[in-house]
């Protein structure tokens, strides 16, 4: 099941590079069937769009909708029940709760969203009666210095739309340290074991990453375009 995740996520990174490279916060995400078939992908919108809803999310969803003729509710919850999220970043309290209510099941994330973090760091919005519809199970820390990368890189850069940007003197870009990573939080050590493997249990109890190794290729290498190749939407069969 890692190789599984590492995939897609890799996939996921990359495209939030290519959102870094477009003056975007760099977060992306991949809509998975259950056949590993990508049915959908989106990437942060809101610099471009001024709409601070614009997430990754919507965007996938949004693709979703517009790429296969998925018209109603009915239909996109359908697809949506059958799909897994990879995302760069864990989804915002706001995007938690979408997700929860479309049903989908499954939720792989990157690095932890300190300060709106809705599937277990700032609140579980997949789990419990704060959200109607059934919960999700969680899944984090699939290429999370990656992730985390991403996100120091474009805020060493000026942002302009920052309601309070830092002088570029100020910054510094921190390539080596990073924060413990608390597994327990989002799934059980059952459920670590069965989604990435009992050998790399040691990485649960000291809340570690998975890898030693940084993956420098997908966060250092440009991505000025998403070609059809590199994450190749299959249709989806609708539910009517």
């Amino acid at each position: 099941m890692l190789a599984v995740h590492l995939d897609h996520m890799r996939k996921a990174v990359r495209l939030a590079r290519y959102a870094l490279d477009h003056n975007e916060t760099p977060v992306a995400c991949l809509l998975v069937d259950a056949k590993g078939h990508v049915v959908s992908w989106g990437i942060n919108d809101t610099n471009r769009s001024l709409n601070g809803t614009a997430h990754a999310e919507f965007q996938a969803i949004d693709r979703l909708r517009d790429s296969n003729g998925v018209v109603d509710d009915e239909d996109l919850r359908h697809v949506i029940s059958t799909c897994t999220l990879y995302v760069t970043v864990e989804p915002c309290v706001m995007c938690a709760s979408a997700l929860r209510q479309l049903g989908l099941p499954r939720v792989v994330f990157g690095c932890t969203n300190e300060r709106f973090g809705g599937n277990g760091t700032v609140l579980a919005i997949q789990k419990g009666q704060s959200t109607p519809g059934p919960e999700y199970h969680v899944v984090p820390g699939i290429l999370r210095r990656e992730a985390v990368l991403l996100l120091r890189y474009f805020y060493v850069r000026s942002n302009e739309r920052s309601p309070k940007p830092r002088n570029k003197t100020e910054r510094q870009l921190d390539l080596e340290s990073f924060p413990p990573l608390p597994w327990n939080e989002y799934l059980s050590r059952e459920e670590f074991a069965a989604e990435i493997g009992s050998e790399l249990l040691p990485a649960f109890d000291s809340q570690k990453d998975l890898d030693s190794e940084i993956e420098w290729s997908l966060v250092d290498e440009e991505c000025k375009e998403v070609r059809p190749d590199f994450v190749p939407c299959k249709r989806v069969k609708l539910y009517r």
